[in-house]
């Protein structure tokens, strides 16, 4: 048996066990399992490796994906500038980073952005806004981050600073915080939703609900909206690639 998982918390909203049981049995992948550890304090890794020594793969969700960093013994390369993990291989004794929410969402950006000649705002700084920032880099998108706190940042603001003529530059709008999450559905960011026009695409990087009150708001103004369902089939792949290759 082969045993696979995700750790964070709180894993009430995860589709990953729903994911990865129904390719098991589609793909006849017999003597495989996923279970949600929920842990919620980081440290509780070490019990969750102890009590599952059959273990050889874990996915990591909000909010570890940079407080698990220290509990790791390497980082691949790409992982490491963007300071954020989201799957881990274990092998040999030796626990491996890598962020499979970069590939991902790139690659659904990609599938659904008609051109790359636009500019984009990033709702939220977490570990989700690491993996994003380094895709639009390697994309050649120009984005702000806004989050509540001003810092000296040059790529960062507050949301107090978005007013018509930034919101109207900058039409790709995404969303990395967990505001609107199940159960939580009426929340969402205080992004002026009445500055959105048709010529805004909103992408919202939840999935459970299907669509949030923001992707609801927005499409309400016009704007093309799209949650993160196909980012997280893309990085799921990705995460099975990476554990399963030799």
């Amino acid at each position: 048996m082969r045993k696979f998982g995700l750790i964070g918390y709180p894993l009430k909203h995860s589709f990953s066990k729903k994911y990865f049981t129904a390719k098991f049995e589609k793909e006849g992948l017999m003597g495989n399992q996923y279970d949600l550890y929920e842990i919620e304090d980081v440290s509780k890794i070490k019990e969750v490796l102890d009590n599952n020594p059959a273990l050889v793969g874990l996915n990591v969700t909000i909010p570890f994906k940079e407080q698990v960093i220290p509990y790791l013994d390497e980082l691949e390369e790409g992982c490491r500038e963007i300071g954020a993990v989201n799957t881990i291989k274990i092998a040999k004794g030796k626990l491996m980073g890598y962020n499979t929410d970069y590939i991902g969402f790139k690659e659904s950006l990609i599938n659904w952005l008609p051109e790359k000649t636009t500019k984009a705002l990033i709702l939220g700084s977490g570990g989700a806004c690491r993996a994003v920032k380094q895709a639009l880099k390697d994309l050649g998108i120009p984005f702000f981050v806004v989050s509540r706190t001003k810092t000296n940042d040059s790529e960062r603001i507050v949301y107090g600073d978005l007013d018509g003529q930034l919101v109207e530059d900058y039409p790709l709008i995404i969303n990395t915080t967990p505001l609107g999450t199940y159960p939580n559905m009426m929340e969402m960011p205080e992004f002026p939703i009445h500055l959105l026009t048709a010529k805004h695409r909103v992408y919202d990087l939840i999935y459970n609900p299907e669509e949030t009150r923001l992707m609801q708001s927005a499409r309400e103004k016009g704007a093309l909206v799209k949650n993160g369902l196909e980012m997280l089939h893309l990085q799921a792949e990705a995460a099975w690639e990476i554990w399963t290759r030799e």
